[in-house]
């Protein structure tokens, strides 16, 4: 697991950094304030004294967001409904169209009157019932349920989605709120600094560039520092609306957040992709829905029948029973069944190479991700294991070296920057890797961030 170098902002090496610095100015002939304490006293106490850490009770888990937005997001409850709406058409497929009940009348035109010495007149009723050619109510109920399967995989990949987003967002909160977290420290220590650099220019052994210096570089950490701020609300925003509350809602800092070690190798990732990715396995059932549908429309050639029962009931005559039998002929095949076959097949067609474009790009976006999260590994691990314990020794060497008048006071505020802008890139880097594992999770199915 890769880990910052403790001792860049621990409470200790702080100390050890400035207490040279802070011995050379109480040399000084500064007179103390009216606590009875110099100005190199005050530097060290404020800023031990702003050395505050976050209880974990008052932080927020990535875990209670993921809960709240699968309980609460809209979209992943509308993908839901539309499953089960596409379900229920299931048996309306397989079932027999409705019989057909009429009830007529010949002779008075008065609602079922008859004429008693016309044994033409009567009362009637009848039943027909269509019957599909054998084989088309389960073709229909086939292609039904892979309509079906594939709104279940398009609830799927709504699913990962919302998960991948509130990750995404989350270790964006996390990053910039580390940022904001050092950037306020180092600003800390950099006004602390400005102020021995003022008190050495008051008693002569400063210079006022050292002044001017120590102030720009304080207003370039105001600037970062509004960026920063700026980037933290979008991204409480973001999670807000990702777990359907009020955009302005309060939300607590996050918790820590750990590195996840990628377990997979890229043929193992690639081998997950082909068997869980929502998006290929959508467009095989789709492929599996159009090949019913060419059966089906095939089936359109062959005709439906229909059964009918009717009563009649006729004045002074025999009550009559009749029983009818029909059958539709598809005469106009040619424009009709002919063409429902070649758009079926078409459509087919369609789904298929739907499905190979998306297994190729499949292969991209996994090599992408994979290939982002390496390098944000190893720039991560370059950060925590070189580049930042060289600078914060860097650092410790030009203070010890402006104590003694060999370097200058721009030098040393230079290698201080530098500490802070590359701890900052450790967790930008660390935020990035999570966020390409993350990416990975929606193609893959299988979940690599803890």
């Amino acid at each position: 697991m890769l880990t910052i170098p403790k001792q860049v902002m621990s409470l200790s090496m702080v100390a050890s950094l400035w207490l040279p610095l802070v011995a050379s100015a109480q040399s000084s002939p500064v007179p103390p304030d009216k606590s009875g304490q110099t100005v190199s006293a005050r530097v060290v106490s404020s800023t031990l004294a702003s050395q505050t850490a976050i209880s974990p009770a008052d932080t927020v888990s990535l875990e209670e967001l993921l809960r709240e937005a699968l309980t609460n997001n809209p979209a992943i409850q509308g993908a839901a409904r539309r499953v089960e709406a596409l379900r229920a058409r299931v048996p309306q497929a397989r079932t027999l169209p409705d019989p057909i009940l009429s009830a007529g009348w010949a002779g008075d035109i008065r609602p079922f009157s008859v004429q008693r010495n016309d044994p033409s007149s009567y009362r009637s009723l009848s039943v027909v019932q269509e019957i599909p050619f054998p084989g088309k109510l389960k073709l229909r109920g086939q292609v039904a349920d892979r309509e079906a399967e594939a709104a279940r995989w398009e609830y799927e990949a709504t699913r990962r989605r919302l998960i991948a987003e509130v990750k995404l967002a989350y270790y964006d909160y996390f990053y910039v709120e580390k940022a904001i977290e050092i950037t306020q420290k180092n600003r800390d220590l950099l006004e602390k600094l400005a102020k021995i650099a003022e008190v050495r220019y008051q008693v002569g052994k400063g210079l006022q560039q050292d002044v001017l210096k120590a102030q720009v570089e304080l207003s370039r950490l105001l600037q970062r520092l509004t960026v920063l701020e700026q980037q933290k609300k979008t991204s409480q925003v973001r999670l807000n609306t990702l777990l359907y509350r009020d955009p302005e809602a309060p939300l607590p800092p996050p918790a820590p957040v750990e590195k996840t070690e990628l377990a997979y190798t890229l043929d193992a990732l690639y081998e997950l992709a082909r068997q869980n990715d929502t998006g290929l396995q959508g467009e095989q059932r789709l492929i599996e829905r159009a090949q019913l549908a060419v059966d089906l429309a095939r089936k359109q050639y062959y005709p439906d029948l229909s059964f009918g029962y009717m009563y009649q009931n006729r004045p002074l005559m025999p009550e009559m029973h009749g029983f009818t039998v029909s059958i539709n002929i598809p005469v106009f095949y040619r424009t009709k069944q002919r063409e429902g076959v070649n758009e079926a097949t078409q459509e087919l067609t369609s789904s298929q190479r739907s499905r190979d474009n998306r297994e190729t790009t499949l292969y991209f976006e996994v090599k992408e991700q994979y290939l982002a999260a390496k390098a944000s590994e190893d720039l991560a691990r370059l950060f925590s294991q070189a580049v930042v314990p060289q600078s914060a020794l860097a650092l410790e060497s030009s203070l010890a070296a402006y104590q003694v008048g060999t370097v200058d006071f721009l030098t040393m505020v230079s290698n201080f920057i530098i500490v802070l802008d590359y701890e900052i890139n450790y967790y930008e880097e660390l935020a990035s890797y999570q966020k390409a594992l993350a990416r990975l999770e929606v193609i893959t199915g299988t979940e690599l961030t803890k």
